[in-house]
């Protein structure tokens, strides 16, 4: 597999274990939280949360080493048992064996929805205007970064603790926009061998339309660039009728590529 594709995905499948990582003792048995390693797929579990794809997804699966039909009944048993009823298995375009689509299909789950991958390089971010202010914030806000961040991920109430947490790791730079002192919107970094994974960009419903989302994510590109980052990656949801992809439009408009669309699959 190429290196690049490689990359990706281990950013990506860093981000989610510093997550759970980041989560107290207290956190971690109120949201039922999780980390199970099946083959070379890592299991993010959250009984606690049990519709929620965020928390409950499965990422790798037949990227680092070919993937077996008793790995997919594992990682299906586990979520069985978890109580949890939706959930993602991202499978990477490029996964490997052929017959693993099959074998997802034959263990009751469907494609649904995929997400798409982008990259970018460290050229400069563009200006977008916004009457938002962005900052870079640290523990007295994080809670507030939580709760936003909670909201726009529609994870309940107990997962605000979680992604506050991540102000107290050292790989990961949170940021928020703010409309006067009032918080706005939140964006968060993850850098690791100096490749930028985004993440957890959220706006509260009372501050959207004023072009928040773009500039954090602008905010948070200079940042990695600034950091020495080189390869910048994120994700989000593929592009489908009907949908107004505001996500999707701000990503490229600071200056990302699409680099892959990696098909989901979830129970029936």
């Amino acid at each position: 597999m190429d290196e690049l594709f490689l990359t990706a995905e281990r950013i990506e499948r860093a981000a989610l274990a510093e997550l759970h990582t980041a989560a107290s003792e207290t956190t971690r048995e109120q949201l039922g939280l999780r980390l199970e390693t099946v083959g070379s797929a890592l299991v993010s579990i959250a009984s606690a949360e049990p519709t929620n794809i965020v928390l409950n997804r499965t990422i790798g699966l037949g990227v680092e080493a070919p993937a077996t039909q008793d790995a997919v009944k594992t990682i299906v048993r586990l979520y069985a048992q978890a109580g949890v009823t939706d959930y993602f298995i991202h499978l990477h375009p490029h996964s490997q064996p052929d017959e693993l689509r099959d074998w997802l299909t034959q263990a009751g789950l469907s494609r649904t929805r995929g997400w798409m991958k982008f990259q970018r390089d460290n050229a400069p971010p563009p200006h977008l205007q916004s009457d938002l202010e962005v900052r870079r914030i640290g523990l007295t806000q994080a809670e507030a970064f939580g709760r936003i961040a909670a909201q726009g991920f529609d994870i309940s109430e107990a997962s605000v603790p979680l992604l506050a947490a991540l102000a107290h790791r050292p790989d990961w730079y949170l940021f928020m926009s703010f409309d006067g002192d009032t918080p706005a919107g939140t964006g968060a970094l993850f850098i690791q061998d100096n490749v930028a994974w985004t993440d957890w960009g959220a706006t509260d419903p009372a501050f959207r339309r004023r072009g928040g989302q773009g500039v954090v994510l602008c905010r948070r590109i200079q940042e990695a660039i600034d950091r020495g980052c080189e390869l910048l990656l994120t994700t989000t949801g593929e592009e489908v009728e009907g949908d107004p992809q505001h996500s999707y439009k701000n990503i490229l408009k600071c200056g990302f590529k699409e680099s892959y669309l990696r098909e989901n699959y979830s129970p029936v």
